[in-house]
């Protein structure tokens, strides 16, 4: 039965051998990383990326002259204080009453400073209804979220007091507070549910408590020596929240992917009636061959975001890549110790009706064939036969069917627009604070985020600054950029002066880029341009937003040539065949591009929005697009390095191409759809949240994934792969140079016939 005792070539086989001979051994060195991973990174702690960092161009200036100049701005809040009735004024004895109590009700909460009244700052609406009590809050700007509910109470005790006006709080600090009221839960409910998720997937799919825990734990162990490694790795490049949440998402997903691969090949050996040595040494030069490959192409995939020069796409990049390849480790390493450690009691904590064995007797099998994905003659095998059935017999119309469809689903696409999302995108109406954003937005345009400008120069008090300031405030109202109040901040001891300026436009990204194009390109250069030695950079919200998307823009074209480049050349070493390299790219660029088309549809258009709980905001958030290409092409290589080394396998033991195509794709559905589903639930959980941009995301990533399980691995590869025939294994000449990473097979696995073919799945040797 091809038990005998042979060596075989390849890291992933030696590794895995080394790994089933030392247990303890092996398991002792993964604990041991890691625990002394997760130590070392808390002795060290965690570097958090600072805002100069995270920002770009003269956004990341400006904030690097705040830095630089010890000066931490406070975290400013605004009350509107607005009439009623369209004949009330701010004049009235009755609004001034309000103003006053406003400002005494902030100031005695002790929490704040610089109060300032709006007739003299002048910042009363034009219509003379509306009217803006400004203050800062003490303390630093990051925390002072924590501290505001004194203050919102002390308002709403005033609106109370006075109900002829509308009084409502709105700022950082204020917001803050709510989102993390709102969303902070939330999200720790959407991370903490992944886990369970993914453990009750793979209970129906493995149909034993022991096979479901193994993957879990592998997955969360390599997650936690990661978030240890991103300690460590934080003093050279920081890191952020959304770097952790992201190396989350992937870990789970990967993590579990790998070991799913890695045990039910495992297992299929073991149907087949393999000895368990014999079984565990197959499964780890095969799908730990498999798993290495992809976990490299992810890793380069990964790798791409460290060319956008941001350093948010930097540390989400390092931290994905640092658990993919700590995942991919710990499957070549220690699963396998772990697996023989376990032998038969792998089975332990069998499910009644869901365990293999119970599905293949309930559907009428014997129990003893194998289908490669553990339950042979279930419903998956069946319903992926008859697919295949149709997609051999006519592959051509196949092709043309399924790309065409998808390459209508990715048709949307070419209109997308991107941008940051403003408060009212990013959060609709579910939130009271975003009715009172769009309330000072209608009264003072721009006024809730106002373009800021950082001057710098070496005498911020001398005439010609002076003089240039004054000209500055003059000109950004007569421009046409803005309505003004412009108002100044001077840190004389710095030398730095900010100045704020409401963009006309207000929330509406498109006319306030405008506007501050109007600022960037005509003011500053009349007024601050002529004084020499001044640095006058503009940031704020819509600067920010600006800036980002020009640099992602900026960054698009080397991130794409670098993963597709380095992808092309690891399919090509792999799998010695420049037409399997080609089709590879190929296909995963058109499950980006469905994934893309889906969110225009959906979150730009508003098509089918309300299916997914979203709405159709105008645009994708800007961050998205890039993230989701290296993601996306990364991911997709999982299940398609699995099918197609499955299929070179079936290849090299003798079958024709055709037969080797059926045989893949039957006997990796199961894995790949047990996986799969546990990527699209995981990836939807965050699809749920109230936050658009976090939709997006969800929705991008569960809707690629289910595609590229399905349409792309179960109807467009086999095709495409029918069609070219012998083609499919074309490598020229010339190219025997490169290096061979190919020969990985056990001999067990080569040269030996297939496993017993599926029902109506023909075979030939």
């Amino acid at each position: 039965m091809g038990n005998r005792d042979t060596r075989v070539r390849g890291i992933a086989a030696r590794a895995g051998g080394w790994s089933a001979r030392h247990r303890w051994a092996a398991v002792g060195i993964w604990v041991l990383f890691v625990v002394l991973a997760m130590g070392l990174g808390s002795a060290a702690g965690t570097v958090e990326l600072k805002d100069s960092d995270q920002l770009s161009g003269e956004t990341g200036r400006a904030a690097a002259i705040a830095e630089e100049a010890g000066i931490d701005e406070p975290a400013g809040e605004t009350v509107l204080v607005q009439a009623r009735d369209a004949g009330g004024k701010a004049t009235s004895t009755e609004f001034r009453a309000a103003v006053d109590a406003v400002m005494k009700a902030v100031e005695g909460t002790g929490k704040v400073t610089n109060v300032t009244s709006p007739y003299d700052t002048e910042t009363i609406s034009k219509d003379g209804r509306s009217a803006l009590v400004q203050f800062d809050m003490r303390g630093e700007a990051e925390t002072a979220g924590d501290r505001v509910e004194p203050v919102l109470k002390a308002v709403e005790g005033v609106q109370k007091d006075h109900g002829s006006v509308l009084i409502e709080e709105i700022g950082g600090a204020s917001m803050n507070k709510t989102f993390d009221d709102a969303f902070g839960d939330d999200f720790k409910q959407a991370e903490y549910s992944a886990v369970p998720v993914a453990l009750g997937i793979l209970l129906v799919a493995f149909g034993a408590l022991v096979a479901a825990l193994v993957p879990v734990l592998l997955a969360i162990t390599a997650i936690v020596a990661t978030m240890g490694l991103m300690m460590l790795v934080s003093h050279i490049q920081p890191m952020d929240d959304t770097s952790s949440s992201v190396m989350l998402l992937v870990g789970l997903a990967v993590g579990v992917d790998y070991c799913l691969f890695y045990l039910r090949r495992e297992r299929e050996e073991r149907a087949a009636g393999r000895d368990p040595e014999t079984a565990l040494r197959i499964a780890a030069a095969t799908s730990g061959r498999a798993i290495i490959v992809s976990g490299v192409t992810v890793c380069v995939a990964m790798a791409g975001m460290l060319f956008t020069g941001i350093s948010t796409f930097k540390a989400m990049g390092l931290a994905s890549l640092m658990v993919v390849a700590v995942a991919m480790v710990g499957s070549v390493t220690v699963l396998p110790a772990v697996l023989s450690l376990l032998g038969t009691r792998v089975e332990k904590g069998r499910i009644p009706f869901l365990h293999p064995d119970k599905r293949r007797k309930a559907n009428g099998g014997s129990g003893n064939g194998s289908s490669g994905n553990g339950s042979s003659g279930d419903n998956g095998s069946r319903f992926w036969t008859s697919v295949l059935r149709v997609v051999l017999a006519k592959p051509a119309i196949s092709l043309v069917v399924a790309a065409g469809a998808l390459l209508a689903i990715a048709a949307p696409a070419l209109g997308m627009k991107t941008q940051n999302l403003t408060l009212d995108q990013e959060f609709g109406d579910s939130l009271p604070i975003v009715a009172t954003y769009e309330r000072v937005n209608e009264a003072f345009p721009g006024g809730s985020d106002p373009a800021e400008v950082v001057v710098k120069a070496d005498d911020i008090n001398s005439a010609e600054v002076k003089s240039a300031i004054a000209d500055f405030r003059e000109q950004a109202v007569s421009s046409g950029a803005s309505r003004g109040p412009v108002e100044v901040t001077v840190h004389d001891s710095q030398n730095v002066a900010f100045v704020y300026v409401p963009l006309v436009g207000g929330s509406n990204l498109d006319k306030a880029e405008k506007s501050l194009e109007i600022i960037r390109d005509e003011v500053r250069p009349a007024t601050f341009g002529k004084v020499d030695g001044v640095e006058a950079p503009v940031t704020g919200q819509v600067a920010g937003s600006k800036d980002f998307n020009d640099q992602l823009v900026s960054a698009v074209a080397p991130v794409f040539a670098f993963v597709v480049v380095f992808a092309f050349l690891l399919m090509l070493l792999s799998f010695r065949s420049l037409t399997i390299a080609i089709t590879s790219i190929v296909l995963n660029l058109l499950s980006v591009g469905a994934a893309y088309g889906i969110l225009v549809a959906v979150f730009q258009h508003g098509w089918g929005a309300s299916l997914v709980g979203a709405e159709g905001v105008g645009a994708i958030i800007t961050w998205l697009p890039l993230f989701l290409f290296v993601i996306l092409f990364g991911l997709s290589m999982d299940y398609h390095v699995f099918v197609v080394s499955r299929i070179r396998e079936a290849r090299m033991r003798g079958l024709t191409t055709r037969d080797a195509i059926q045989h893949g794709v039957v006997t990796t559905a199961g894995v790949i759809t047990s996986a799969a589903v546990i990527m699209v639930a995981v990836f939807a959980i965050f699809g749920t949240l109230s936050m658009q941009s976090m939709k997006q995301m969800g929705v991008g990533l569960a809707a690629a994934v289910l595609i590229d399980a399905t349409i792309i691995r179960g109807v467009l590869l086999p095709a495409v792969m029918a069609l070219l025939g012998e083609r499919n294994w074309y490598f020229p000449k010339w190219l025997n140079r490169l290096p061979d990473l190919s020969h990985d097979e056990s001999p067990e696995a080569a040269a030996s016939p297939p496993p017993p073919a599926v029902e109506g799945e023909r075979v030939r040797v």
